[in-house]
């Protein structure tokens, strides 16, 4: 084995190492990538030729975290990995976003990038080495690809911005991103933040790119070393320029023509395709010697050069005259359009609609019990705030069905989650979901999906901090020219032929989540920081729009909308709340109707009582603090009689919690039994508590000290104590009376239902009580 390894450090001192040449030395190019107890493996495969008729770059990028990175089994039935969850693919998409640009542009064969993480001590974070790990990969084979890149994720903690932070360190966060970039550029951003100045993005980008510099230089370095600097030829593209000259001279002025008219998208789309194929009928038609496979071959070449002349009429209308392709200029944001509770039913919903793109978004309110549950490799928790975006196929006019979320329904639904997660408070009980429907879209849906989230949220009362708008900004920026132009609120197109995907959201104080994509050769920070400033401009006008429609939340809910009380309860009172195998709990969500969850976090117990109605809640409630109550000494309490002993009757005076009413504590006068006062078991009895025995916990209960005293009582003496404190024994006629008292205990303890216990109770009160016999 021919082993080589390389490391690098970062600020904190922290090293990481690339290690190839020991495994997966059949895929075209593997690494090992270690820091600390952190290993990943990324092998990437590229296929020998293309498939013919490809014209896009066939990329694919799959990272998967094992179970036995950490020691432990896979949850379900099969106990193995199963398909990928969400947080996989969002790491997928940050190495696939990063990676896709450096490709040739002409080449197509399929490429599959694989990284697993393969250890794990739930210290530092691997999504932040993911990145790194493909690239060396790919470093290490012959497949074409332009440049190295790496990426690192920066927060900044009490104030410094740290590379790769811990687990722990991220805490005390307030800003958390992606970066990937190259030695000289800038390729991918994505994070969130807790309301932070486009300056202190900006910084922490640039703290970023001077982290991944000495990672890029090392893989050039491996890559010399291992001879695999220089990269496989391949053919994947045929090309006719006398065609691609032809369509040029040809179409671009009609191109051109079709966007000054300003068109509408589908209209403006339809005249494009028009366009292309008269072109097509004119040219098979001068070319009748062609068979038809050939032109088959040509039509696939002329879309191409086509996608190039309408690439070029685009940029050169935005740079040369400051037009884009629906009449606005450069910093202008589309119309915009808001409604909120256009449906009865759900909690909370809203229509945003911008331009040419509607978001449908909704709110429902939930209970614990509806939290999402975080089963990941590194991560287990629990989510209360949940956000889903659906991009229907008639959104953009397809015909086609609709499947199950993709990657990219995935990745835009967690942007907006970011954006909108940290305005939801602390302590609101509700677990809230949030699900924007696309119902049209051109461009910037993941941002409508933000406004119309924060309408909806308003509208079904939720509480939140602040506002939160986003807006997508584009870039037409030519090699070779210094003049370039930055685009607010992008249409599709513009986005598509453009070459810059930058997306912000925020409050009216901050930034609270971005997401960039890059596909030019350069990008300075001076033109980040412009295009920050003109989207803030951007939001701050589509903020107040919105806020045209609702401004604030609801202060009532809507009426369909189940009712949370929440509240904390000692640490030590869970267990009685809840009941030996939930039978208390059970029992009290069964008599009121609610729903009772209890969660122990913070050195307390977290309790949330739903239902449908207040008075439901107020009685569960009302149960839960007279389990938890602590009962005070000479307090009267309402007491229920649960059993009739013949010395007295038991009286529970809170939930869980009883006392002994002494036959003696019942009346002024003397009693046989306890029937003889009337009372039978059911029955409410006001009781005083008089005494808590120090030494068992046990209650004594008196009712009569809560009735006036006859005139003319007396009590009868007590015996009195020995030196010790202990009561004289009574003697009854000498021995014999002593033997009589003596059966007399022993018949009462064999007829006592509670046995032992019982008769200890009787006993304490033969000694304290000297009328009993």
């Amino acid at each position: 084995m021919n082993v080589i390894t390389k490391t690098v450090q970062l600020p904190d001192g922290r090293t990481i190492s690339i290690e190839t040449g020991k495994v997966a030395k059949q895929a075209d190019g593997a690494v090992v990538l270690r820091m600390n107890n952190t290993v990943l493996l990324a092998a990437v495969t590229a296929a020998k030729e293309a498939v013919p008729g490809t014209d896009f770059m066939p990329v694919t990028v799959d990272y998967r975290e094992k179970y036995y990175a950490t020691g432990r089994f896979p949850g379900g039935f099969t106990k193995r990995e199963g398909k990928a969850t969400d947080e996989e693919i969002l790491i997928s998409r940050l190495v696939d976003r990063a990676l896709r640009p450096l490709f040739p542009s002409d080449f197509h064969c399929e490429v599959f990038v694989q990284i697993w993480l393969l250890s794990s001590d739930g210290k530092d974070q691997p999504d932040a080495l993911a990145g790194f790990a493909a690239s060396a990969a790919m470093a290490c084979s012959t497949i074409p690809f332009e440049h190295t890149i790496s990426e690192c994720r920066v927060a900044r903690v009490n104030g410094e911005y740290v590379i790769d932070p811990t687990f722990d360190q991220m805490k005390d966060a307030d800003l958390d991103i992606m970066v990937g970039c190259t030695k000289d550029n800038l390729m991918m951003v994505e994070g969130e933040m807790s309301e932070v100045s486009e300056h202190d993005l900006v910084e922490a980008l640039k703290a970023a790119q001077k982290a991944i510099v000495p990672m890029c230089e090392l893989q050039d370095e491996l890559a010399k070393e291992l001879g695999t600097d220089v990269k496989r030829e391949y053919n994947d593209e045929i090309n006719d320029e006398d065609l691609r000259k032809q369509i040029h001279d040809e179409l671009y002025q009609p191109a051109y023509d079709t966007i000054h008219k300003t068109l509408p998208k589908q209209e403006r789309n339809d005249a494009f395709d028009q366009t292309l194929a008269d072109f097509l009928e004119k040219y098979d038609a001068a070319h009748t010697d062609l068979s038809e496979e050939d032109l088959e071959e040509k039509h696939a070449e002329a879309g191409r050069y086509w996608n190039d002349v309408l690439r070029d009429a685009m940029r050169r209308c935005v740079l040369d005259e400051g037009l884009r392709m629906d009449g606005r200029k450069t910093d202008e944001v589309r119309p915009i359009w808001c409604e909120v509770s256009p449906l009865p039913m759900p909690h909370g919903s809203a229509i945003f609609q911008r331009g040419e793109t509607m978001s449908l978004a909704t709110v429902t309110l939930g209970t614990k019990l509806d939290e999402k549950m975080i089963d990941g490799v590194v991560s287990q928790g629990y989510q209360r705030f949940l956000l889903h975006y659906n991009f229907p196929p008639f959104s953009t006019g397809e015909a086609k069905s609709q499947r199950g979320p993709g990657r990219r329904e995935i990745g835009h639904g967690h942007l907006a989650w970011r954006a909108l997660k940290g305005q939801i408070p602390a302590d609101y009980p509700y677990t809230v979901r949030v699900v924007s429907d696309i119902l049209e879209s051109n461009g910037s849906s993941s941002m409508a999906s933000v406004c119309g989230g924060t309408l909806a949220l308003m509208d079904a009362g939720v509480p939140i901090k602040k506002p939160v708008a986003g807006i997508a900004m584009g870039l037409i920026k030519n090699p070779g020219e210094d003049k370039y132009a930055i685009l607010s609120d992008i249409l599709g197109d513009e986005d598509h032929l453009g070459d810059m995907d930058f997306k912000t959201t925020g409050t009216k104080d901050g930034l609270t989540a971005t997401q960039m994509d890059i596909k030019c050769d350069g990008l300075s920070f001076d033109i980040i920081e412009k295009a920050l400033m003109q989207a803030k401009a951007g939001r701050e006008h589509i903020m107040g729009e919105m806020m045209k429609t609702i401004s604030e939340p609801r202060e009532e809910l809507k009426p369909q909308v189940p009712r949370i009380e929440a509240f904390d309860i000692p640490k030590e009172f869970i267990g009685a709340v809840i009941g030996p195998g939930g039978k208390i709990i059970q029992q009290m969500q069964e008599e009121t109707g609610a729903t009772i969850t209890i969660d122990e976090a913070d050195g307390v117990g977290h309790v949330q009582v739903s239902a449908p109605n207040k008075e439901s809640i107020d009685i569960a409630i009302a149960k839960i603090r007279g389990i938890v109550a602590l009962p005070e000494v000479g307090e009267v309490y309402d007491g229920v009689v649960k059993s009739i002993m013949p010395y007295g009757c038991f009286v529970e005076i809170l939930p869980g919690k009883e006392g002994l009413l002494h036959i003696s504590e019942i009346a002024w006068k003397r009693l046989e039994t306890v029937e003889e006062a009337g009372i039978k078991e059911g029955d409410h009895i006001q009781v005083k508590l008089l005494e808590i025995d120090s030494k068992t916990g046990k209650y004594k209960l008196s009712h009569r000290v809560l009735l006036e005293k006859p005139e003319g009582y007396q009590e009868r003496p007590r015996r009195p104590r020995r030196e010790n404190g202990e009561r004289r024994p009574r003697r009854e006629n000498g021995e014999q009376g002593a033997q009589q008292h003596g059966e007399r205990r022993l018949r009462r303890y064999e007829n006592h239902d509670n046995g032992q216990e019982q008769h200890r109770d009787f006993s304490d009160q033969l000694d304290h009580n000297n009328d009993v016999d």
